[in-house]
């Protein structure tokens, strides 16, 4: 076998120290590792040959992997763990469930669905992820456990799919785990997919999740992310959609004391559709990052992007946001809004929405608010009786409902209310 190169020098010591760690984890583990042997070699030379991202990197330079680093992660044990208080917390729904824990699948509290069909055991790679470009993708890939394959066929109605993920770990021996998952819909096809990730403990989530949407075909996409507030969250998502495919998807991030969602969605067909909506909402020392590229390869296409940041204690807020449109992908139609409300003085965002336009036919336009509660508001309602406290649980509330609104679908739209209150509960004195 041919030897790893070592991470490049150019990144900070921890950096290098770090990514040395998982790269001799896996030539440790090489040849015991489940699934496509080719995949992971080639996942394995593009790890070793980047190292994990500095804030030097771009795409990185308002979220620091240090933390992260200097972590030591060991290998899930066979899970075993108690998860019926995790497992209480899904929505109210008979939708069938596929179940992972610390990445791994557990038949024992899974459903399968019968109409849609699922292959589960080893990771499953499919053709859209970029491990050349994307360090976190690469170690997935190299290291990366169980995972779902669910396939629609053609002009089939998969009906509701819940998608768990749950986390365990101990805070003398957190562990990490590297799922992949993959969703094809076949032309005419439709799926409403409710990815719950949760956990309890200190451990290491990083998933990758690849989306292929045929023409014509629907992907509802509804996610939670409400981990451990001792756990580091990593989730990459790539979503392609062929022509008058629509890609609609929400994400509301509670959890984590680090946490980043990357989604990468490729508009490849004429009158294609994808709408990234996301809410985050943070306290104490919390770190989320949202950071997304929407590319309009094709003409006729639309994208609808409204990022919602609700901030308290000192946490921090990024939203990285870039709309991509191709010379050929003219009549292309282009949104992304990004609104903060920052509930202390010491809570920050960073926001950077970003265009680049290469068509000359395009309607195209971004935008960024950063604010605190509207002192004339709350003095309306709490001249009117209004508790202080209620008064400002309904204007968050009203901030946060443009974000929900466009949800149709009752049980995930229940799911995410009831998150969102469960937080706010949390967050009063």
């Amino acid at each position: 076998m041919t030897a790893l190169p070592r991470p490049r020098a150019l990144q900070p010591a921890w950096s290098q120290d770090a990514a040395a760690a998982f790269v001799a984890r896996y030539e440790g583990l090489r040849g015991r590792l489940p699934g496509d042997a080719a995949a992971r070699e080639a996942g394995a030379a593009a790890f070793a040959a980047r190292g994990l991202p500095g804030v030097r990197d771009e795409a990185w330079h308002f979220t620091s992997l240090r933390a992260l680093a200097e972590t030591r992660f060991a290998e899930p044990l066979t899970p075993v763990a108690d998860c019926a208080a995790m497992l209480a917390r899904l929505p109210q729904t008979d939708a069938p469930r596929l179940v992972f824990v610390d990445g791994r699948f557990r038949d024992d509290l899974s459903v399968v669905p019968q109409s849609v069909s699922v292959r589960v055991g080893g990771p499953a790679y499919a053709t859209l992820a970029n491990p050349d470009r994307e360090a976190m993708v690469a170690l997935n890939t190299m290291l990366a456990g169980d995972g779902a394959a669910i396939d629609v066929a053609a002009g089939v109605d998969g009906g509701t799919l819940l998608l768990v993920s749950l986390g365990t770990g101990t805070a003398d021996r957190p562990v990490a785990f590297h799922p992949r998952h993959s969703v094809h819909l076949a032309d005419g096809a439709s799926l409403t997919l409710l990815d719950v990730v949760m956990g309890e403990g200190a451990y290491w989530h990083n998933a990758v999740l690849e989306l292929a949407i045929g023409e014509g075909a629907t992907l509802v996409h509804l996610r939670l992310q409400d981990e451990s507030h001792a756990a580091f969250h990593v989730s990459t998502v790539y979503a392609d959609v062929a022509a008058r495919g629509t890609y609609d998807s929400f994400a509301l991030t509670l959890g984590g004391k680090w946490a980043r969602m990357e989604v990468h969605a490729s508009l490849s067909g004429p009158k294609a559709v994808a709408h990234l909506n996301a809410a985050q909402l943070l306290g104490g020392s919390q770190h989320a990052d949202f950071t997304t590229v929407i590319t309009h390869a094709a003409p006729h296409c639309a994208s609808r992007q409204t990022v919602k940041n609700v901030l308290t204690g000192r946490s921090r807020g990024v939203f990285q946001g870039k709309i991509e449109v191709a010379r050929d992908a003219q009549k292309t139609d282009g949104y992304q809004m990004n609104q903060a409300l920052l509930l202390s003085p010491d809570a920050e965002i960073d926001s950077k929405p970003e265009l680049e336009i290469f068509a000359d036919d395009v309607k195209c336009s971004h935008g960024a608010t950063v604010g605190e509660l509207d002192g004339e508001q709350l003095f309306y309602l709490r001249s009117r009786g209004v508790p202080q406290a209620e008064a400002r649980s309904m204007l968050v509330r009203a901030f946060l409902a443009e974000a929900l609104d466009p949800i149709a679908h009752d049980a995930g739209r229940a799911m995410l209310e009831a998150a969102v209150s469960a937080w706010w509960e949390r967050q009063a004195p």
